[in-house]
């Protein structure tokens, strides 16, 4: 990914022989080599940085998801238990209801046995 803007490997700087002139070694070729390692440098520099900046976005990020994650795991479950109390108040709800109605229709249908019985006593 980032080997096109890298000049150097270690390697080459392990390798590299400088040509001697009577005072040393020559100045000009040197600097070159230098200059090149100095911008290998400021690309290793600005990768660092660039990493370190996507690294701490990540990690932020996933703090908000993880956040959110809890959120929603909170959220279900006080759903699911809202649901089960519900239910359990709807099955009680159907209970009265169906309780009421026994008594009401009940009552209605004993009223109504009542009248049939005493019509066929008056018919007799």
């Amino acid at each position: 990914m980032y080997q096109n803007k890298i000049s150097l490997t270690p390697q080459d700087i392990l390798d590299k022989d400088f040509k001697i002139d009577t005072r040393g070694y020559r100045l000009k070729e040197v600097d070159q080599f230098l200059d090149i390692v100095i911008g290998d440098y400021e690309q290793f520099l600005e990768i660092i940085n660039n990493l370190e900046k996507e690294k701490a976005d990540l990690l932020t990020e996933i703090m908000n998801l993880k956040q959110e994650l809890r959120n929603s795991k909170l959220s279900v479950e006080v759903a699911s238990n809202n649901s089960s109390r519900s239910e359990v108040t709807n099955v009680d709800v159907i209970r009265r209801l169906s309780q009421l109605e026994k008594m009401v229709y009940g009552s209605k249908n004993n009223a109504n046995d009542n009248e049939d019985t005493n019509e066929n006593k008056e018919s007799n």
